[in-house]
């Protein structure tokens, strides 16, 4: 169990990491290669897990919503609606953060780890680089572009995981046509990219910071891994409510 005092050490390291990272790159361009390299491994390769996902929890909330709640008064628009609302406000943004939290958190924080233990860091050091910088600011700046394609993407995958449905007769296309575009608030998709880009500096930020301050060998580096995706998930689940509060 974790202390007061190793909470408040851990947020102060935080956040004096935080300040080195977040400084002007001393080489924009070398900057810009990697920034470009960690979208690809970050997000690009993300792309496969995120669209399966949200393409079978579009048709399962629109088989769940037509098939639980059959009454003769429920307005034909209520599929759809409720569907298109779900994958906007919730689960394109926080709940696909949470999955991406595992994928990505993970891979950030055991190749910051290795690269500690087996003292690359510590070189970069030595020769006067800001590691921190260098090695933290791309992942960072990458996650907070591409995670918001992302759940477009996730958004789409969805609607159309719900059309599908209407292959196996419980639902209709013009039904769910009508819900889809019942009462539109185009606010509500860009809550969910504000919400993502929150997210994606959650996600980078702390998996970071495990992986770059981790000692000991590969046993400490599983355990920081671990330790990412967990506290970043519990960040995420905070950051949902008082974003839900403040934007919606």
């Amino acid at each position: 169990m974790i202390t007061l005092k190793e909470a408040l050490t851990d947020i102060g390291r935080y956040v004096q990491l935080m300040g080195r990272v977040l400084t002007q790159p001393d080489r924009w361009r070398m900057f810009f290669q990697q920034y470009i390299t960690e979208m690809f491994q970050l997000g690009y390769n993300s792309i496969g897990i995120v669209l399966i996902i949200s393409f079978f929890i579009g048709a399962v909330i629109c088989l769940q919503i037509k098939l639980n709640i059959q009454s003769p008064w429920m307005p034909e628009m209520v599929v759809g609606y409720t569907t298109r609302e779900i994958m906007l406000l919730e689960f394109s943004s926080s709940i696909m953060c949470l999955i991406l939290a595992g994928k990505v958190g993970s891979n950030i924080a055991s190749e910051l780890g290795t690269m500690r233990i087996t003292q690359q860091i510590d070189a970069l050091d030595i020769m006067g680089v800001n590691s921190a910088n260098y090695l933290i600011l791309p992942k960072v700046a990458g996650l907070m572009t591409i995670i918001p394609i992302l759940v477009t993407f996730s958004v789409a995958s969805g609607i159309i995981g719900a059309f599908c449905t209407t292959f196996l007769g419980t639902t209709t296309i013009h039904e769910l046509l009508v819900g889809f575009h019942y009462e539109f608030n185009q606010w509500f998709f860009w809550c969910g990219i504000i919400k993502a880009i929150v997210y994606a500096f959650i996600i980078s930020s702390v998996s970071s910071y495990k992986g770059y301050t981790v000692e000991g060998g590969s046993v400490e580096v599983g355990k920081a891994s671990t330790d990412a995706v967990v506290l970043s998930s519990i960040l995420i689940l905070f950051a949902d409510i008082f974003l839900t509060q403040i934007l919606t």
